[in-house]
């Protein structure tokens, strides 16, 4: 897959290999397949941080805010209060539609989620960013690590991750786990 092979050369993925996920249990418990792209990026960095901005959301993670699971029925409890008052971006308005978190930005409020749509296969999942603190979403027509790449490299075309191209410009990205930002005690 040549955008993982890209992004592990921008970003060096940990020495050691991350936690094995049990994919089917994972997808049982989400109630929804997860794209390909996703779960090589997950075998390939595990939980953790990308340029100290973006978070991965993982199955079965150890941290609760890192965990795909935990994450996922937040912020699905979260968005059916918030569209009780609000209306929900366009591409959820079709019947059945939903997202699903697969990413966060650090300290914003802001996550990354698919946008899972009836009849589509998760391969084809675009991405939705959610300002989090305010009513804007932003719609991409990407997989997930086509969206992560674009990030890292500043040619995602976003009004957002202000904080990596503006203040930290990275010169050399940077991926820590979340056992080595929070240590290795987990939940």
């Amino acid at each position: 897959m040549a955008d993982l092979d890209a992004l592990a050369r921008l970003c060096p993925p940990p020495a050691g290999p991350p936690p094995a996920v049990d994919w089917d249990q994972a997808e049982r418990a989400l109630g929804a397949a997860l794209p390909a792209d996703y779960k090589r990026l997950v075998e390939t960095y595990g939980d953790g941080i990308f340029d100290e901005t973006v978070w991965l959301l993982v199955p079965d993670s150890a941290y609760d805010s890192c965990d795909l699971h935990a994450q996922a029925k937040e912020r699905d409890e979260i968005l059916a209060v918030l569209w009780e008052f609000e209306d929900k971006p366009a591409g959820l308005q079709e019947t059945g539609a939903r997202v699903i978190p697969w990413a966060f930005e650090e300290g914003s409020g802001a996550f990354l989620y698919w946008l899972v749509r009836p009849g589509r296969h998760p391969d084809e999942w675009t991405v939705l960013y959610n300002e989090g603190r305010g009513p804007l979403w932003e719609h991409h027509d990407m997989g997930c690590l086509a969206f992560l790449l674009a990030v890292l490299t500043s040619t995602a075309e976003t009004e957002y991750f202000g904080h990596l191209y503006e203040v930290l410009k990275p010169t050399a990205h940077r991926f820590e786990t979340a056992g080595q930002i929070f240590g290795t005690a987990g939940r």
